[in-house]
């Protein structure tokens, strides 16, 4: 198929259906809200469920019970709307729920505004609901990505019986770029839902995060852990971008990603010899692209639409072996590449003179 030109709203909505979504609850907020007026009319075409339903809480419960039948169940949101969900994302996890969340993320704290931020990403990466869980979460930078990674997530999240969260901004969602929505969805194999509450006669299931006794919650965390730890093993992803001669590291994700880029074609020419390091996974983070490192590296400038919160990844990733430094902007400003220039000449000039 040739390619077309999307919003990238809409290009989500579009590759939850070639991911297989059955079902999809939400409700409305800025800048997300293309998803599923799209979502409104397309599933309904194709013979699947949409929902709006009247609030974020009741969105989340209802992608619980969707996902409870064995459904591929989605919802999509904004920060704030993200955060009123945190409780049911908590319940998915600790129930082992396989489902799909889109937070196009807009400025914060509180209401904040609706231009493009990173700065969930605690919210995402740590968790804001109760108890040790863990969403495999997603950052992509382009339409296309998003797309790939959107239909992907099915998936992942059938495989480890998992909430997936893509993260995306207020740009990603709103922006316009051609997209090829003929791409291959990779496929997995994972056994028959025999854990599913489907009604089916004689089959009693019973779905639940609940155990009174302490044993048996402990086994039930420590069976999660394994879960999660085969997914820091075996999900981590990354693009090295001219990383092979640096002598400064940026690493940076989503929308900031592409202001680096050309922000690193403007410090080579300037003789700065830049590279990049792209998270596309956020949890896991991908630690294997900090393991070796070039020689010729000084430093590593974390850049970020927020005022700091990756950068704690980052540090755990470098392990005190190279100086670590934050450049970022909040509230849903977006910087100019000649400021990630600047900040990175004048890192480099700090360790030079160390």
């Amino acid at each position: 198929m040739a390619k077309v030109l999307m919003k990238g709203n809409e290009a989500i909505a579009v590759a939850s259906l070639k991911g297989g979504c059955e079902a999809f609850f939400g409700y409305p907020i800025t800048p997300q809200n293309e998803i599923p007026e799209y979502l409104s009319w397309a599933m309904k075409e194709a013979g699947k469920i949409f929902v709006q339903a009247e609030s974020e809480v009741a969105s989340i419960n209802m992608v619980y019970g969707a996902a409870g039948a064995g459904i591929r169940a989605m919802t999509s949101s904004s920060s704030p709307g993200i955060a009123l969900m945190q409780e049911g994302i908590s319940y998915l996890a600790g129930a082992e729920l396989p489902c799909v969340i889109v937070n196009v993320m807009r400025g914060g704290p509180g209401l904040g505004g609706i231009q493009p931020s990173q700065s969930d990403y605690f919210q995402i990466t740590r968790g804001g609901g109760n108890g040790d869980y863990r969403v495999i979460a997603f950052a992509p930078e382009t339409l296309q990505e998003t797309m790939m990674i959107v239909a992907e997530a099915f998936e992942i999240a059938d495989y480890y019986r998992n909430p997936v969260m893509i993260a995306v901004d207020g740009l990603i969602g709103q922006m316009m770029e051609s997209v090829d929505p003929d791409f291959e969805v990779p496929r997995r194999e994972f056994p028959p839902k025999d854990w599913a509450t489907t009604g089916e006669p004689g089959k009693h299931r019973v779905i639940n995060s609940l155990y009174l006794d302490p044993k048996d919650l402990e086994r039930h965390n420590l069976k999660l852990e394994e879960k999660y730890k085969k997914a820091r093993e075996n999900e981590q992803r990354h693009e090295l971008i001219s990383t092979d001669d640096a002598e400064i590291l940026i690493v940076a994700y989503g929308t900031m990603a592409r202001i680096c880029r050309s922000a690193i074609e403007t410090l080579r020419e300037d003789g700065v010899k830049a590279g990049i390091i792209r998270p596309v996974s956020i949890w896991p983070f991908p630690e294997k692209a900090f393991a070796a490192l070039p020689a010729t590296v000084k430093g590593i400038l974390c850049c970020e639409l927020s005022a700091g919160q990756m950068i704690d990844d980052v540090k755990i990733a470098v392990a005190g072996r190279l100086p670590v430094k934050f450049f970022g902007r909040s509230g849903g400003m977006i910087p100019e590449p000649e400021e990630i220039v600047a900040a990175a000449k004048k890192f480099l000039a700090e360790v030079g003179n160390e």
